[in-house]
């Protein structure tokens, strides 16, 4: 890493909005222009403390504020990109290639570390209410659905049940309860599309859960790091071993994707904090391969097939994504603007970073709606009996689907804006208008 470096990018006055503010380029371990940033862009600004001990630094780390970090920002679109592909096709070697999961908790867990910086329970308040208002309207429209077709309490006759469990659509810290088997909606979405749009909330489970435990996390991780890095990869063992069980689905669950994706989550503070950016350069290059490869050998010798891939069998994912993050994290590079060859993916990948926690709830259904749509050409003889492949190809399917999810972008995106306090936008790839000359933005920059 750049042990070198002194925390701060500077950079223009403006920034993209993102979610929680996303990864900006103050970088770990480097002082207090590194931990004077919050969990928003707009909010952030850079301590005018400075490892040089120059007034003209400070200044302009004052004005430019941090400026974000791209290649944090091509690591959350690549793994928004992997997981949309992967639900849609299914291919086991997918999560091989890039753990988007644990890349994404890993991001996360950067961000909250540096979020930490501030009082804790501002931070957690801040990173709920960030989150929650997406999910609200989520269930508002879901759960309206379901009820419509008949969907509602138990036949055992115990509603107050059905009706507690409803408020984990409110706060989803445990599974919130949808309804099983629905028929779809008129050839519009298929079959069973109330557990493809629930399906994405065990992340949001998960998140709230390591947000509210990080505050400890963080503490644990500056104390002990190697053990605090292992303990969740130390579970994941004792409950794929069977050492460990406990009764009931709801607990169980909750720990089970907590040590699967504990690491990646704890690895994130860890680079925040400069914790790996004190080891000697040739650690991580020489451990994370060894732990990525054991998890491979472990997946390797219990199933693992197109049928059984790494998401079935939590050890090996826990241990594949615990080494693939340790080297993305280790090697990642310091980009306040774009390598030249990237540049033109400026405003996709900024629209896919603003629009994270809309396009990861509803890519799910935005897959089902668009199967559904393509499976009825099957209807007409003419295309089936000339192009049987491209019925059968799912890369039709692909850009149909991400073409709901820009309607859906555009649709339910603006939950976010209000979420995160800001200006609802429907299309935030990050482009501003110019200052005109002779504007107070333009002579501040020219000072």
């Amino acid at each position: 890493m750049h042990d070198s470096y002194d925390g701060t990018i500077p950079g223009p006055t403006t920034a993209p909005a993102y979610p929680d503010g996303g990864p900006t380029a103050t970088r770990p371990g480097t002082g207090a222009a590194s931990g004077a940033a919050s969990g928003s862009a707009s909010d952030s600004t850079a301590d005018s403390g400075s490892d040089s001990g120059s007034g003209v630094a400070s200044t302009t780390a004052k004005r430019s504020g941090p400026v974000r970090d791209r290649y944090f920002d091509l690591l959350r679109a690549l793994a928004l990109f992997r997981v949309v592909l992967y639900h849609l096709t299914g291919w086991a070697w997918l999560p091989l290639v890039f753990p988007s999961m644990g890349v994404m908790f890993a991001l996360a867990g950067n961000l909250m570390a540096r979020s930490l910086k501030r009082p804790a329970p501002q931070v957690i308040r801040s990173r709920i209410r960030r989150l929650i208002p997406p999910i609200w309207l989520l269930g508002a429209i879901g759960v309206t659905g379901m009820v419509l077709q008949g969907w509602g309490p138990d036949e055992d006759g115990h509603p107050g049940w059905w009706l507690l469990h409803l408020t984990f659509w409110i706060l989803p810290i445990s599974d919130p309860p949808y309804a099983e088997g629905l028929s779809g909606i008129h050839g519009f979405i298929g079959d069973d599309w109330a557990a493809e749009l629930a399906g994405p909330l065990w992340y949001v489970r998960a998140y709230l859960w390591y947000v509210l435990l990080s505050p400890f996390l963080l503490r644990a991780l500056r104390a002990l790091p190697v053990a605090t890095i292992a303990a969740p990869i130390a579970l994941s063992a004792a409950f794929q071993l069977e050492w460990l069980s406990l009764p009931g689905e709801r607990i169980p669950s909750a720990l089970t994707d907590f040590s699967t994706f504990g690491a990646c989550w704890i690895l994130g503070m860890a680079h925040q904090e400069g914790i790996l950016q004190r080891l000697p350069r040739y650690v991580v290059p020489s451990v994370a391969p060894a732990i990525a490869l054991l998890g491979l050998w472990y997946a390797t010798n219990h199933n693992f097939t197109e049928g059984h891939d790494l998401d079935s069998i939590p050890l090996a994912q826990a241990l594949w994504s615990c080494g693939t993050v340790m080297l993305l994290l280790h090697f990642s590079p310091s980009w306040s603007e774009w390598p030249r060859r990237l540049r033109r993916w400026d405003k996709p990948i900024t629209l896919l970073n603003s629009r994270a926690v809309t396009i990861y709830l509803w890519h799910n259904t935005c897959i089902l709606i668009a199967a559904t749509q393509w499976d009825r050409l099957w209807n007409y003889d003419v295309i089936w009996q000339n192009v049987p492949w491209l019925l059968e190809s799912p890369w039709p399917v692909l850009a149909l689907t991400w073409v709901l999810i820009g309607a859906c972008v555009i649709s339910f995106g603006w939950a976010e804006d209000l979420a995160a306090k800001r200006r609802p936008q429907l299309w935030p790839t990050g482009s501003k208008k110019k200052p005109v000359a002779g504007s107070r933005g333009h002579r501040a920059g020219a000072r």
